[in-house]
């Protein structure tokens, strides 16, 4: 419950301050805007459209007006759907079975593009350019599913492949930002990998002594966010080598 509520904690921050900067600005968010959130968030903003998960529908609302939000579609998506990422004009759906990817050209009415499915494992997703990265895990609702990393090339969105997995120990969230790559690993840590070459992670960091389930890299100021069994941490990743403890928010156990 209490890992739950972090990376929920750590996806309403993020998305809240989207608000108040669309608040501060006198303007709601501009159509090319996404919020930034984690990859275990199960809600994302883009534009003027707020956009929710329940077990199996997608939810769109309005917000254009950010103190009126209006419902709009509601989506049927399968079953098992857990996390929630937009990139560019498209969401990517993480599920137990698999990664959707809607078009969101119109953002009242997303349109299924395709599916990536693998083995039944827990699968956040994160994307950047032409790749996308998904960690499937084992664990308790994710019945025998695998621990890796898949780096799935989505050049073309309606038949995407995977070029690689690489072995993990028990991945949860992950973020990437440029060439940094970093993935929580829960009680086994934080890793840090180069993506220089998108389709060849290279490990260059591996944090251990603290339980990480989510992430968020902010450019501006290389701020690593990361949620962690006791608290809420923030690393500078100016040189991703070498992350550095800035803070922690501990929650009392």
């Amino acid at each position: 419950m209490r890992n739950n509520v972090l990376m929920n904690a750590l996806a309403v921050v993020a998305v809240a301050g989207l608000f108040h900067s669309c608040a501060e600005d006198g303007n709601s968010a501009s159509p090319g805007t996404n919020g930034i959130g984690g990859s275990m968030a199960r809600f994302a903003i883009g534009g003027d459209h707020l956009y929710t998960l329940d077990n199996n529908s997608l939810r769109v609302f309005d917000i254009s007006q950010p103190d009126n939000p209006v419902p709009g579609a509601k989506i049927s998506v399968g079953t098992g759907i857990e996390t929630l990422f937009p990139y560019q004009d498209k969401l990517f759906i993480g599920s137990r079975s698999g990664m959707l990817i809607y078009d969101n050209g119109n953002p009242g009415q997303p349109t299924l593009l395709s599916r990536y499915a693998h083995v039944e494992s827990c699968d956040p997703v994160v994307v950047q350019g032409d790749y996308a990265y998904v960690t499937l895990r084992d664990g308790t609702f994710c019945r025998s599913g695998s621990n890796l990393l898949d780096v799935v090339d989505i050049r073309n969105l309606q038949n995407p492949v995977v070029v690689r997995s690489i072995p993990m120990q028990h991945p949860h969230g992950l973020g990437v930002d440029g060439k940094n790559l970093f993935v929580s690993e829960g009680a086994h840590g934080l890793k840090v990998f180069n993506v220089a070459d998108p389709r060849n992670p290279v490990q260059t960091q591996y944090i251990t002594g603290v339980k990480t389930y989510d992430v968020i890299p902010l450019n501006e100021g290389k701020v690593l966010l990361v949620t962690g069994q006791d608290g809420l941490y923030q690393y500078d990743y100016s040189d991703a080598t070498q992350l550095k403890l800035l803070s922690k928010i501990p929650i009392a156990h």
